[in-house]
């Protein structure tokens, strides 16, 4: 048993002690000297005609001159130093500085570290072998086969081909630019995720978010904290934004509204896409949009708003339960259509308009506004228009025909001309609002004069059939004509109406991205390396990567350690 003990302890003891000479580093060097009074305990390495040589588990380091504290497994390389692990990391600079105990490397002065997808240079580099992470926080610029990407400071993942940029992040890319304060970069794939302020700026648009994806190689994305995307003339928000640049497309979700800059209208809702390319957008879920006119805002509602056509010759067209909504005019259709160009607006099926105290129906309504003033100029009903205002006290003033015009001043209608087999019903009050009687009257032509939208005049023209009765002789089946329907519980007298009686849609919720990654300090367990070196422990606490001393503000060039033979 005793001998068993015996063997087992040395085997134990041997396998110790060959790890430990395993950990120690290897070098090669055609010169090697002492100089115990300036460089105790070191050896001190040079060229001749090859650069001095170091291997350790797997790294392998050339320089024309180094330090080598062989008893603290640490050097110090210089001149044309370049180190390399495996087949895929090369890095090379003017100086570096290795220890073996915890394989944590320093590189400064044109450093390039390349791996098969980046080329990163800085002017000083932090490199833990043991989790395969370098870190730079005086400047840096990574390339990849697409895009330019530098900040002040940057932390390599090897094993997930991930760099976290911070402060001052810059994307340079020959379709677009990125502008960010922390991004989180995915090289194999090309993928970024961007978080606080952020813009994605191409020829044709601007992208902003706090929050978001993008593709760096299809380019395309999503973005969910205060997004928003500006193409040339129309800028796109929402809770949710995905944007595809190549095809033109944007949706976003939740919450939207799309300003357009040149014709001055906001559109809102809850869900949108926008094709710049056809210079078109959809809206649904609740959309209303609000159109500058003269001092007011025009404002139309439907289930869905459909906008098309280029600057100064847009078309929109509200369909499924339209609204339109003015101060002084409001109006009901199946669907309506705009056109920017002609200034025309049809109400088409089913239509009615309120204007002032007047309801317009018939089979269908056109609005047309001066183009050039911006300001409503006339109106036209085809077929079976009837104009219907409420009686003071009891029943309708009603007038009807195959058509009607009409014209506005100041958006007042001021003249009403109705044509083709016209019939109109009136309820005759004196000054003191008795009623007289009630009047009814045939005729081919009936003109009607309005002011602060009261009738003031009423004009019948060729075949006048009119007559008076006493209202107690009127049959109260006759008190309607033909045709006659008050819509007047429909009328939208507040912009609050234009949702009235819509459903209340259930917003899906945004899943969003992820907070970014808290990571433990760069330097976290890194004992002292040497008291001269970059890498000392007084050095790592005071660069601790989370915060920001104040002379990196200015990114300041490392010291420079002057090579052996120079000193």
């Amino acid at each position: 048993m005793k001998q068993l003990i015996l063997i087992l302890s040395f085997i134990l003891y041997s396998s110790c002690l060959f790890a430990q000479e395993g950990k120690k580093i290897d070098y090669t060097s055609d010169r090697s000297r002492v100089d115990q009074e300036n460089y105790p305990d070191a050896f001190i390495l040079s060229k001749v005609q090859n650069q001095v040589y170091f291997l350790h588990q797997g790294i392998e380091v050339w320089c024309d001159r180094a330090i080598f504290y062989q008893n603290d497994n640490f050097f110090r390389a210089f001149g044309n130093v370049r180190m390399k692990q495996g087949d895929t990391v090369n890095m090379t600079s003017k100086y570096a500085e290795y220890n073996g105990n915890t394989q944590f490397a320093f590189a400064s002065n044109d450093v390039l570290l390349t791996t098969p997808s980046n080329r990163l240079t800085t002017d000083s580099l932090f490199f833990n072998r043991v989790k395969q992470e370098a870190f730079y926080r005086s400047g840096g610029k990574v390339q990849d086969s697409a895009s330019t990407i530098t900040s002040v400071r940057g932390r390599y993942f090897m094993n997930q081909e991930k760099i976290s940029f911070k402060q001052n992040v810059k994307v340079r890319n020959p379709e677009y630019d990125i502008d960010s304060e922390n991004l989180e970069f995915y090289s194999e794939k090309g993928h970024a995720y961007l978080y606080g302020p952020s813009t994605i700026t191409s020829e044709t648009s601007v992208v902003y978010c706090e929050r978001g994806f993008y593709d760096t190689r299809n380019d395309n994305g999503f973005f969910v904290k205060n997004s928003k995307v500006d193409y040339e003339n129309r800028k796109l928000e929402g809770d949710s934004i995905y944007f595809d640049r190549p095809s033109g497309f944007a949706s976003a979700t939740n919450d939207i509204k799309i300003t357009d800059t040149i014709n001055q209208s906001v559109i809102t809702g809850h869900y949108a896409e926008v094709f710049r390319k056809k210079d078109s957008l959809l809206i649904t879920k609740n959309p209303i949009v609000a159109i500058k006119q003269e001092n007011d805002s025009v404002y139309l509602a439907s289930d869905t708003l459909m906008v098309t056509g280029k600057v100064d010759d847009r078309d929109i067209r509200a369909f499924y339960d339209a609204r339109i909504f003015k101060s002084d005019l409001s109006g009901k259709a199946d669907s309506i259509h705009s056109s920017e160009r002609t200034g025309l607006t049809k109400l088409i099926r089913n239509p009615v308009l309120w204007s002032g105290e007047s309801q317009i129906t018939g089979d269908t309504i056109h609005l047309i506004s001066n183009t050039e003033a911006e300001k409503l100029d006339s109106l036209r009903v085809f077929e079976n228009a009837f104009m219907i205002q409420k009686d003071s006290i009891e029943g309708y003033n009603q007038i009807k025909g195959k058509e009607l015009y009409g014209l506005f001043e100041n958006n007042e209608i001021y003249e009403v001309d109705v044509i083709k087999n016209t019939e109109s019903l009136f309820y005759l009050r004196d000054d003191g609002a008795d009623l007289i009687g009630i009047n009814k009257t045939l005729s081919a032509k009936i003109k009607i004069l309005l002011e602060k939208q009261e009738i003031l005049d009423i004009i019948y023209y060729n075949n006048v059939d009119s007559n008076t009765f006493p209202s107690s002789q009127f049959p109260e089946n006759s008190k309607e004509l033909k045709g006659f329907k008050w819509r007047g519980e429909e009328r939208l007298t507040s912009k609050a109406d234009l949702l009235k009686g819509r459903s209340r849609f259930e917003l899906p919720k945004i899943k969003g991205i992820k907070d970014p990654e808290v990571y433990e300090d760069f330097f976290e367990d890194v004992k002292e390396l040497n008291s001269n070196s970059n890498l000392n422990s007084s050095s790592v606490k005071k660069s601790n990567e989370n915060k920001t001393p104040k002379t990196l503000q200015k990114s300041p060039k490392t010291k420079a350690i002057k090579p052996v033979d120079e000193q």
